[in-house]
């Protein structure tokens, strides 16, 4: 059973359409690829997230929700937590899947993706699994993606500009792109988005670019960890 104050965003799971999450939805004939994210509420009130990798071919160093293709035969819930378990160590068992966002489209990548709400029913230490995939691994607070001085928005040297949140233990680790068009416009959605300096705006870091590497961060911590 999820606690009150996920009640709402259950409720938003079963309103919520495409087109209030992105502004990018897949043709009907399109053949896209099949993914799954998994995002984690914990009972800190938190928000599970990866770092990549920084010496990854693509996206190097991006935050994003644990998750990554639906193999042949499995659904994109079992993929989520499959996904999530091989990079963080989150066991399955442990989360109470309540909700699905609807399918979203990444055109670049041509990936089709489900984000997969789970409450964190059981929880247990996690950190990085494979460091060849994963750099880090952080448990952001509801209350750190809220509050204003950690918006930010993000310029890429295309040109492109888009929500962003300064996350991590120094509030340096940038999270930008998809991930965060979901989190800000699902906030934005449910009503909980707080007035913030949308003239505030932060280059893309070259390390995300060019795989340059940043200084390891701490594995995240379990609640019986936490000072």
């Amino acid at each position: 059973m999820i606690p009150d104050w996920l009640e709402p965003v259950a409720r938003a799971a079963r309103e919520i359409t495409p087109d209030d999450l992105t502004r990018f939805v897949a043709p009907e004939d399109a053949d896209t690829r099949r993914g799954a994210v998994l995002m984690l509420f914990g009972g800190q009130r938190d928000l599970l997230l990866t770092e990549r990798a920084h010496n990854m071919r693509s996206h190097p160093g991006q935050v994003s929700f644990p998750g990554g293709t639906i193999d042949p035969g499995e659904t994109p819930r079992e993929a989520a937590l499959r996904e999530a378990w091989e990079e963080t160590g989150v066991r399955p068992e442990g989360v109470e899947v309540f909700a699905e966002l609807p399918e979203l489209w990444l055109p670049p990548s041509n990936f089709s993706v489900t984000p997969i709400l789970g409450w964190w029913a059981q929880e247990a230490p996690v950190g990085v699994v494979d460091p060849a995939e994963v750099h880090a691994v952080y448990r952001v607070p509801l209350e750190e993606l809220l509050d204003p001085a950690h918006r930010i928005s993000v310029r890429h040297p295309s040109g492109w500009l888009g929500p962003g949140f300064l996350i991590g233990p120094q509030h340096d680790v940038m999270l930008w792109g998809f991930t965060a068009g979901i989190v800000s416009r699902l906030l934005d959605f449910l009503g909980w988005t707080r007035p913030w300096d949308e003239d505030r705006v932060r280059d893309l870091p070259s390390y995300m670019l060019q795989g340059e590497v940043r200084p390891v961060a701490p594995p995240a911590a379990s609640p019986e960890e936490r000072p």
